[in-house]
């Protein structure tokens, strides 16, 4: 309670230091907004008793869980008329307890899909460990558990708590709510609302043509990207960080040539930036305090028969925007090429899986610590010593356990169902079923829908590099709020145009993409754009925004110009446009030009603009005010990409319930809990009822409750949060590695250059012929003449002259 206390202390003080004029603004607690439309609740005094024999009042219901001492009581230190609910916990260990609104027909409010609903309540507190939970009724699969909306503050005497809904989702015909109790103290409340928020402004006039507006537009910049970038992060300055190390380019690494390049939206310029070591296909993620922590990268490519492969480095690095320097850390405890890298809750970072120094696959857990800013020595990491793959897609999950999505990077035939769930303390993974065509997802992109605390995982599309058949059109949904999660279909991606080197036709059957580049956007829309039909081959001309709130794309948005297969990435801009870079396919060329793209949000009229936002170092659990130009429907975090390989496994949009002072004046009412935002810099979006969001603004979210690994912090999440999983698997025993083939890459060493990949496989409708195979590599642009290394296994060197085709 003292940090509470404590940092409270300081958001005054801050607010009173920036004048007269916004003195008024203290937040001792949540500002009384104008009466609204008529109050939505019935009982909202509890002045009616319940029925005979009920020990609560008429239309209220205990409720909560876990392992805790409570009581419910209705007293008459009421804040008006003569009754109040006081509930309490004596002893904790986890859970919450609440009076609840009943969950029926007669008492459970109706609300509208689509509109937003202002809660209210007087209370006093003892706790600050006290939160706004709301559950909704779904008229296909009944009650379940919507969002936690706010964390009202410790208040001796009444005050009022007021937080607004997020639209209410498609489905949806009724909602309950109370005030959870999930820390040893008491609440005593009083006098509850709801009301329906008030018509929304005009529509929007569109300010481009008619396709801009419906479809957004594409723009090529004419700056050139100056390196050969594999990897991309928006850095806390709004700047762009392009790392390509040796950039897949063997004649790079020979002569030791290693790349970085800054962009800066602001001029349009790039910097290129020395480089240390060769930083391609390494891992990197944002720390806590906004510097870049790279990881591995590539010690050294295969050989030119095939018979060594990839090798991962050790080294590590800190990539400071301030001074746009790198600076080494410790080594890794081993070799991680295409590691995966995802930030905890307390700031620490932990990393599995990639090729280790002699190519076999690492079996070791890595955790950079926060506080003593050093990867831990092997002895310290639990390790279950599970081989996870290339770039695993691991996100982390509201209750600190990490969900493996089944995204990865090359290397198929997945043990198990494909996707699980790791508990780092306990050291248990388990496995979670549905994900369909598990061994081709290979490329597939993964994303923590919009808003985090929904806590739902959409999984799009892929391929096998090895077997190389046509990419799929398979999304899948997995809602981790559920007590046994399970993947469930989604839709299926839609379809555009695919260049197989002749020229573009439209996609047929069941025709889609890999490399697929995924990105969250202000509006709460997900962006997926380029992508390929086979590996590193035939670029795929197409791109949609999939909808969280129906589960159902948009499809026939304008298309990026430029092919965006392998080593490509597509990344939210603060302005709200999109950036996508690279494409290296197969026959080793790069493509060094840059699109932007500009959602149709952008062609609605005029933005909402973020006038003021008093305190730009946030903690958890607080109240932030911010004034805008004109009213908004939602205000949001968006963490900065750190994308790779279709990969960016810490990419989320953090929801801000909103209490509305006046049609200028806002609260934003911060998540209590680090894992659902990991501490950090973030992009703040402020969204009006058209869907056009603000330019970002900068913010810092942190606080000792995030830093504090030791102590655990009390959590007001759902109870049966996926806790009903199937048993744990049996970790290996502990090993070295995990034997790992050579041509994991897909690729057959015996032909051309290393930065040359000739399939192993060639797509199913190429005949298995030497002209079939060769015709193939022609039309996709291959160097003629490649020399042949050592044996000639595809048979493209008839005339055995030492030369394919």
């Amino acid at each position: 309670m003292r940090l509470k206390i404590r940092r409270r202390a300081g958001r005054r003080a801050a607010l009173l230091a920036v004048g007269a004029m916004t003195a008024g603004l203290l937040l001792t607690a949540p500002q009384q907004a104008t009466a609204g439309a008529p109050n939505l609740l019935s009982n909202p005094g509890f002045e009616t008793a319940g029925a005979a024999g009920s020990d609560m009042p008429s239309c209220w219901s205990k409720s909560g869980w876990g392992d805790n001492d409570f009581t419910f009581a209705t007293v008459a230190d009421a804040h008006t008329g003569t009754k109040a609910m006081k509930v309490s916990l004596t002893r904790r260990v986890d859970g919450d307890r609440k009076a609840l609104v009943t969950e029926s027909g007669t008492c459970a409010p109706t609300v509208t899909p689509g509109r937003q609903y202002d809660l209210s309540a007087w209370y006093k507190s003892t706790t600050p460990d006290v939160s706004v939970t709301v559950f909704r009724h779904d008229t296909t699969t009944g009650w379940q558990y919507w969002t936690d909306l706010q964390n009202p503050p410790v208040s001796a005497a009444w005050a009022r708590t007021e937080v607004r809904t997020p639209a209410v989702p498609p489905h949806t015909d009724r909602i309950a709510w109370g005030l959870s109790v999930y820390g040893v103290g008491s609440l005593t409340s009083d006098d509850y609302a709801v009301e329906e928020v008030g018509a929304t402004g005009p529509q929007p006039t569109c300010t481009g043509t008619a396709e801009q507006c419906a479809r957004g537009a594409w723009e090529v910049i004419p700056a050139k990207n100056p390196v050969r970038s594999m990897h991309a992060v928006v850095l806390r300055n709004g700047k762009v960080l392009l790392i390509a190390g040796s950039g897949n380019d063997i004649a790079q690494f020979n002569a030791g040539t290693f790349t970085s390049a800054v962009y800066d939206p602001a001029n349009g310029g790039f910097k290129t930036v020395p480089t240390p070591v060769d930083m391609f296909c390494s891992g990197h993620v944002q720390l806590a305090d906004g510097r870049v922590l790279v990881m591995s990268g590539n010690k050294g490519y295969p050989s030119a028969d095939g018979t060594i492969g990839y090798q991962g480095l050790k080294d590590s690095y800190v990539f400071d925007p301030a001074t746009e320097q790198y600076t080494k850390t410790n080594d890794m405890n081993g070799g991680h090429w295409y590691p995966s890298a995802t930030i905890l809750g307390n700031g620490d970072v932990i990393s599995f899986g990639g090729l280790k120094e002699d190519s076999t696959g690492n079996v070791t857990a890595e955790k950079f610590s926060a506080a003593q800013h050093r990867w831990l020595p092997m002895n310290e990491v639990n390790q279950t010593w599970s081989y996870w793959g290339l770039y695993p897609s691991m996100i982390l999950m509201q209750d600190g356990r990490l969900f493996y999505s089944g995204s990865h990077t090359f290397g198929n035939n997945t043990a198990g169902s494909g996707s699980s769930i790791y508990d780092y303390g306990a050291n248990t993974v388990t496995d979670v079923p549905g994900l369909r065509k598990k061994d081709e997802r290979d490329e597939s992109a993964s994303v923590l829908l919009p808003p985090a605390q929904d806590q739902r995982v959409l999984t799009i599309g892929g391929g096998n590099n090895e077997t190389n058949p046509a990419a799929n059109r398979i999304t899948d949904i997995i809602d981790l709020k559920k007590p046994s999660p399970a993947y469930t279909a989604g839709p299926d991606l839609p379809q555009g145009l695919v260049d197989t080197g002749t020229g573009k036709r439209p996609q047929t059957g069941a025709e889609g993409k890999m490399y697929v580049s995924a990105v969250l956007l202000p509006d709460g829309k997900v962006l997926e754009t380029g992508g390929g039909l086979h590996d590193r081959a035939d670029p795929v001309f197409e791109a949609s925004f999939f909808d969280p709130a129906t589960d159902t794309y948009r499809p026939g948005l304008a298309t990026d110009p430029i092919p965006r297969t392998y080593h490509s990435a597509s990344f939210l801009m603060p302005d709200g446009r999109v950036m996508s870079v690279g494409d290296n396919p197969g026959n080793g060329t790069y493509n060094h030009n840059v699109s932007i793209y500009s959602p149709p949000y952008l062609f609605k009229g005029a933005r909402p603009q973020i006038t003021s936002v008093i305190d730009t170092q946030w903690v958890y659990g607080d109240t932030q005010r911010i004034t805008v130009n004109r009213p908004v429907a939602k205000a949001e975090l968006i963490r900065p990409a750190a994308v790779t390989h279709s990969s960016d496994p810490n990419q989320r949009f953090v929801d801000l319930p909103m209490t509305v002072v006046n049609g200028t004046t806002v609260d934003l009412n911060v998540t209590s809990n680090p894992n659902l935002a990991p501490p950090g810099w973030y992009m703040l979006f402020a969204v009006d009822a058209n869907g056009v969001p603000s330019l970002a603004s900068w913010v810092h979210l942190g606080g000792p409750s995030a830093l504090a690994a030791t102590v655990e912090q009390p959590s007001a999440h759902e109870h049966d949060f996926a806790n009903r999983l199937a048993p744990a698997k049996d970790n290996p025993a502990q090993r070295d590695s995990a034997p790992v083939a050579p041509g994991v890459a897909g690729c057959d060493r015996h032909y051309g250059t290393v930065n040359v990949c000739v399939p192993t496989r060639f797509p199913a409708e190429v005949k298995e012929t030497a002209k079939a195979r060769c015709d193939w590599l022609a039309t996709h642009q291959y160097p003629e003449r490649l020399k042949v290394n050592g044996s000639d296994p595809l048979r493209l060197d008839p005339d055995r002259d030492g030369y394919a085709c």
